[in-house]
């Protein structure tokens, strides 16, 4: 105790009321209080940028290695966080969260969005475009790095773009309906849409998480998509059948969902009803 009083080492309060304390110096902590200022050249960015893509493709891009500092710094090193950059650039937050994650295993998530505002450049449309490719290959290059442990580093990114609602617009009085165009008012969804279009507003209207793993199969000769592991299965075919709905339901999926006008009538929409009851009931049945 001598010893340490003597190297300032014990901090002692006002009077004898309060209790003796140990002192520990920052520079001695695993986690340091941020200094209020730091510097860090500016051209390490755009050379580490060239090196990863070949050319210089972004001008300024954000440093990747200030960015990874001070992600640490802010989410107090949780290794599970979600970031998002609503002005991505090129993806120099997203390569960010894969170097932190590579180098203390963390499973951290990162969303990034951009305009696809147009580049004059001969391999890439967009901003946008140059984005996912940085990711791709910085996913790439953690991967190599990480060595045996590269299989575990999860590097993949899911690309989605903002769109209008998939639903085709059915509101009409009758006076504006003729003949011909009664029967082209009958779907509710755009034709334009795919299956994925689909699905993901389903994600969105369920509040699921985007990021999930989908599977495609088929099942007698329609296309079903199954969510984490058949937790959600969608069929949006023109014309679901019962041994479709079987098939379904025999897998017991939290939820599924089809096309409303996938099936041939009322009648058939109860009957796949009750198939879930007998065989699923614990399954949420939704048509779109």
């Amino acid at each position: 105790m001598d010893r340490r009083i003597a190297a300032g080492r014990i901090w002692f309060g006002e009077d004898e009321s309060t209790i003796p304390r140990g002192i520990i110096f920052l520079d001695e902590t695993s986690d340091q209080v941020a200094i209020s200022v730091f510097e860090q050249d500016r051209k390490a960015a755009s050379t580490d940028m060239r090196n990863l893509m070949g050319e210089i493709v972004f001008e300024n891009p954000k440093d990747r290695r200030v960015l990874a500092r001070w992600l640490r710094l802010v989410t107090g090193g949780t290794k599970d966080a979600v970031v998002l950059d609503f002005f991505a650039g090129s993806g120099s937050t997203g390569h960010a969260v894969m170097d932190l994650n590579a180098a203390d295993g963390g499973h951290r998530r990162y969303i990034l969005v951009q305009l696809d505002e147009a580049v004059d450049h001969p391999h890439y449309d967009t901003i946008a475009g140059i984005a996912r490719e940085r990711l791709r290959r910085a996913g790439a290059h953690a991967r190599q790095a990480a060595g045996l442990l590269g299989a575990e580093l999860d590097v993949g990114f899911r690309s989605l773009h903002l769109a209008t609602t998939n639903m085709a617009d059915t509101l009409a009085t009758a006076d504006d309906l003729v003949q011909f165009e009664l029967t082209e008012a009958v779907g509710s969804v755009r034709p334009d849409r795919t299956d994925e279009d689909l699905l993901f507003q389903v994600l969105l209207n369920w509040g699921l998480d985007l990021a999930e793993p989908i599977a495609v199969e088929k099942v007698g000769a329609r296309r079903m998509l199954s969510v984490a592991d058949g937790a959600l299965i969608a069929c949006f075919s023109n014309e679901v059948t019962d041994a479709v709905v079987k098939e379904i339901a025999s897998r017991h999926p939290l939820r599924a969902v089809f096309l409303d006008a996938g099936f041939a009538s009322d009648a058939a929409r109860i009957n796949a009803e009750q198939i879930f009851r007998e065989i699923s009931p614990e399954t949420e049945v939704r048509a779109i």
